[in-house]
Order: C-alpha cells, then sequence, then structure tokens
C-alpha cells in the first residue's frame, strides 16, 4: 500500500511539473504575443506623432520660403537679411535662411561673408515641387553636424539636423526618407551592419505606407503625399518584450501556476476514476462484489411480495463506492456486463433456496442498457437459472427508462425476456425517457415510479399533480406499480388512499433497508410467522 502511495505521489509530482512547465510557456506565448500586439499598435501612435511632426516643420519651411518671396525686399539686402533673421528667431526649427544663386550662396541671415561656404554646391535630390535638398553635401554646419538646406527658387533656408530631438519617442525608432530619393535618410537606432539586401528591403517597405516585417522587426510607415516624407516607426521584437518585461512574468507567472494546479487536478480525477476502474476490475475477478436485497412490500399490509437485488462495493481501501459511481464506470468502460453476471450468480446462489420455496416471491434485478444489445446476456441468464432450478417467472428483469431511448433495441429485447417467461419493469419510471405514449409498445409488466415523484407528497411541487394521472395510465394499461423511495407515513397513506391501492406494491427505508440475504431470509421469517399469527387471530374471532 506504502509502495503504491509512493508512486501515485510521484506521477501526480510529475504530471504538476509538466503542466506548469507547460502552463508557463503557454503564458509566455500568450504575453508574448500581447506584448507584440501592443508594440505594434504603439508604433502606429508614434509613426503618426511622427509624420505629424514632419508635417510641422514641412509647413514652418515652406511657410518661411514663400514669406521671403512675398516681401519682396532688395535681393540680399539688410533689410531682407533682417527680416528673413525675425523669420529664424520665430520659428522653431529653422535656423538660417537667406539666397542660392548658380549653385553659391550669395547671402545668409546668420552668417558672415567670411564664414560662408566659397565653392559651388550641389543639391542631394530634386522633390517632385522642384525644393532642393541639400543634405550629405550641406555647406552649413550646426554644432559641427550637417545641417539640411531646402532650396525652392533662389531663396534657402536651413532647419536643424536634430531633427530627432523633438520625436521624444523612448521605445521605437524611426527612419526619415523622401520616396523619391529614398537613399537619403534620416534613422535612429543602430543601423549598422546590415546587408545590402537587407537594406534594400528595408528602403522598400519604410518608402510606402502600412505596416511590415523584416526579420526580427517591425515597421509602420505613415507618409505625408504633400511634402513628400515618410516616417517608419520601428522596433525590435527583443525591444518590445523587454519593455513590457513585467507583463510576460505575470503571464508565465499566471501560466505556471494554473498549468500546475490543472496538472494536480487531472492526474489526481484521471488517477482516481483508472484506480477506481482498475479496483473493480479486480473486484469483479475476485468476486468481491456483494449483494444485497431491499424488500418490495404491499402497501395495503406491509406484506413482503418480493426483493430487489442491489450490488455494493467497497474499493481496497475500504471506502464505500456508490453504484452510481462504479456502474457508470464499468458502462463508459464497456464491462458492465460482468457486474451483471455477477449479481445474477450471487443471487441465483443467495437466494436460490427462497425462490424455489416460494412460487409467489418475485426476485428483481437491474441490467444495463448494454446487456440489452448483448447477444450473450439472454443464453447466460437461461443458463443461471436453469443450473439453480429457478422459474423464470420469480426473476423479474429491471430496466432503467434511458435504456428504452433506443427503442427498437428495447422492444426486441423485452420481447424476447418475456418470451423466456421474465416480468420487464421499467425503472425509475418519471425521468425522461419512456413516455407514456409507448409503453403500451415497450410491453412491460410494471413500472417503478421514481423516487422523485415520492418526495413530492407533501409538498407543493408540480410532479406531484401528474402522480395520479400516471397512477389511472397504470390500470388502464393493468400494469403493475411499484413507488420507490417511499420513507415517511405521509407517503405511505398517499398512496394507500388510492384506488385500488391493493395492487400497489412499494419499497423504501420506510419498509427496510437493502440487507444481506441472511438477514433478509429472518425478515421474511418474521413476516411469515406474523402472518400466521394475524391469520389464527382472524379465525378464532370468526369462530367465536
Amino acid at each position: 500500500m506504502q509502495r503504491k502511495l509512493k508512486e501515485r505521489m510521484l506521477v501526480t509530482l510529475a504530471a504538476t511539473i509538466l503542466m506548469a512547465v507547460l502552463g508557463t510557456l503557454g503564458g509566455y506565448l500568450l504575453g508574448r504575443a500581447l506584448s507584440l500586439k501592443l508594440a505594434q499598435r504603439k508604433l502606429a501612435q508614434d509613426a503618426d506623432r511622427m509624420i505629424a511632426i514632419v508635417e510641422m516643420f514641412s509647413q514652418e519651411t515652406r511657410t518661411a520660403l514663400a514669406q521671403i518671396k512675398a516681401a519682396q525686399l532688395p535681393f540680399c539686402s539688410d533689410a531682407e537679411m533682417v527680416f528673413v533673421r525675425t523669420l529664424i528667431f520665430q520659428s522653431h526649427y529653422l535656423k538660417d535662411g537667406g539666397h542660392i544663386r548658380d549653385g553659391r550662396i550669395v547671402c545668409s541671415a546668420t552668417l558672415s561673408s567670411l564664414e560662408m561656404p566659397k565653392g559651388q554646391i550641389d543639391p542631394d535630390f530634386t522633390q517632385p515641387d522642384g525644393t532642393r535638398i541639400y543634405r550629405e553635401h550641406s555647406p552649413i554646419l550646426v554644432r559641427d553636424l550637417h545641417a539640411v538646406v531646402v532650396q525652392l527658387g533662389d531663396s534657402y533656408v536651413v532647419y536643424t539636423p536634430h531633427i530627432l530631438d523633438f520625436m521624444h519617442i523612448t521605445t521605437s525608432h524611426f527612419i526619415l526618407r523622401t520616396p523619391s530619393a529614398p537613399q537619403f535618410a534620416l534613422a535612429s537606432g543602430n543601423t549598422a551592419g546590415l546587408t545590402p539586401a537587407k537594406q534594400l528591403l528595408i528602403d522598400q517597405v519604410t518608402s510606402r505606407e502600412g505596416y511590415a516585417r523584416v526579420d526580427d522587426t517591425y515597421y509602420v510607415t505613415r507618409c505625408s503625399a504633400r511634402y513628400y516624407k515618410c516616417v517608419s516607426a520601428n522596433i525590435s521584437i527583443p525591444e518590445a518584450l523587454s519593455a513590457d518585461g513585467n507583463m510576460l512574468i505575470l503571464f508565465s507567472s499566471a501560466g505556471g501556476a494554473t498549468g500546475a494546479l490543472l496538472g494536480f487536478l487531472f492526474s489526481f480525477l484521471y488517477r482516481r476514476n483508472r484506480s477506481m476502474e482498475q479496483q473493480l476490475r479486480r473486484a469483479i475477478r475476485q468476486d468481491k462484489l456483494r449483494v444485497v436485497y431491499q424488500p418490495i412490500v404491499k402497501m395495503v399490509n406491509r406484506r413482503i411480495a418480493g426483493a430487489e437485488a442491489l450490488v455494493r462495493w467497497n474499493d481496497e481501501e475500504g471506502n464505500a463506492v456508490g453504484p452510481d459511481v462504479f456502474i457508470r464506470i464499468a458502462e463508459e468502460r464497456g464491462f458492465v456486463g460482468e457486474i451483471t453476471k455477477l449479481v445474477v450468480r450471487h443471487t441465483l446462489r443467495e437466494m436460490g433456496e427462497t425462490l424455489r420455496g416460494n412460487a409467489e416471491f418475485r426476485l428483481s434485478i437491474n441490467v444495463a442498457a448494454a446487456d440489452l444489445t448483448d447477444p450473450g446476456f439472454l443464453p447466460m441468464l437461461e443458463e443461471k437459472l436453469r443450473e439453480a432450478g429457478v422459474s423464470t417467472k420469480q426473476l423479474a428483469i429491471e430496466i432503467t427508462e434511458s435504456s428504452t431511448a433506443r427503442q427498437d433495441v428495447a422492444v426486441a429485447a423485452i420481447r424476447q425476456l418475456r418470451k423466456m417467461g421474465h416480468e420487464v419493469h421499467i425503472d425509475d419510471f418519471g425521468t425522461g425517457y419512456s413516455s407514456l405514449s409507448y409503453l403500451h409498445t415497450l410491453s412491460i409488466d410494471a413500472i417503478k415510479i421514481d423516487r422523485s415523484f415520492t418526495q413530492a407528497v407533501g409538498t407543493e411541487a408540480v410532479t406531484l399533480s401528474i402522480l395520479p394521472q400516471i397512477l389511472a395510465m397504470a390500470q388502464a394499461l393493468k400494469l403493475q406499480v411499484v413507488v420507490e423511495g417511499v420513507e415517511t407515513r405521509e407517503q405511505a397513506d398517499y398512496f394507500v388512499a388510492m384506488k385500488d391501492s391493493g395492487a400497489i406494491l412499494a419499497q423504501g427505508w420506510l419498509y427496510g433497508r437493502p440487507v444481506a440475504a441472511e438477514a433478509f431470509r429472518e425478515r421474511m421469517d418474521a413476516d411469515l410467522l406474523q402472518a400466521e399469527e394475524e391469520q389464527r387471530r382472524h379465525t378464532a374471532t370468526q369462530a367465536a
């Protein structure tokens, strides 16, 4: 026993650990998927915000160029430079402005003539609206970095190369480019070490609006058709997961805890069912199930008219297991017929003498739906009765209402049983399958009214109103009625008061609990002595 307990503990521990690992993995994957989903949503928000900033830069640049042109001040005059200087000071992003003619800077609002580049400069690219962009070869430096020069006509403005500083993005990176000149781009983050093929792919996906993934990096691109700019917010998967590290820990922990709990519960339930099945099979092989007998009496005089054989089982640890549990397991696993054979064998061995000595005594046994379809059931029953010398009419067969759900099978089996001489009773009548409409078709001998109807006596339950109809129907079809679950005198009196109650049988704790065969025979002997004594008194009274 101790070894079995140790094995069970090891199995439970292994199942718990395995499910905990799987749960942790599942939780991590769920948290990872959610983190990446949130990261993509945030990228879209960042891209929207960044393209708005870029449009503000571009709008300010175009406005300044338009204002310089509209001012119509003398070309490169002091007045014009003062005007441009004022525009620069009022701007958020602009750093300089002036004129370029024939590829040379002619005048600047912030640079002296000595500071201005002397050589000819060429634009890096020209945009569709005619603006020329100087970026890689910008002649103007801001904080030792090439500033971005935008020229329209012969006017130009310079905006800060520190456009990245205005983005204020904490987790994602971005790429700013002009689709017409994809080779020129501003990028945050480390872009070194990219292969030409990968760089080309990144250039392609960040030059058009939409969502893309390149290797382990997500990109969300927004483009401005008005200013010929595209901005791509991007973040690598490791960075996204790192940003939501607490979420991954939370989901992994929750998944691990849930998995461990499920592993423990599943292993416990499986072991319980599996262990119970194995124990039940061993008990059947070793003939350790026992049969008890509950009296069925005539309600008018409480005399025993028969009994129902009920199977009982204690598991290997001595715990009583209810028939509703172990019969269900046997049905699900396909060996309920073995229990039926055991009950028949025990019943005929333990009650055979009583049956042979009392032709009016009826003993009922329960059979399962699987027994009705088992081709070996009826021959087995016939053989055991012949060996015991018991008449078939003394062994009533009880089938549950659920067994009649397949009416064609039930009708054929019932017909064969009655042909052999057995009475056939419908057990637990009223629970849903054998409707009144086809009781006659089933050609049965008796119905056993389910205990739920009996328990409704003395209450306002709706089921109580159905009882008179059931009894009237049974009388019309000439069916014997057995009332199950009679536990109180009030319940018994209800049925005794019925018309033709002399034909009603009953069973329940009021008349006796299920007992072993020896105790049941003692009860029958006492019942017989009492009947004989009452008969003597009755005879003496009549003689007097």
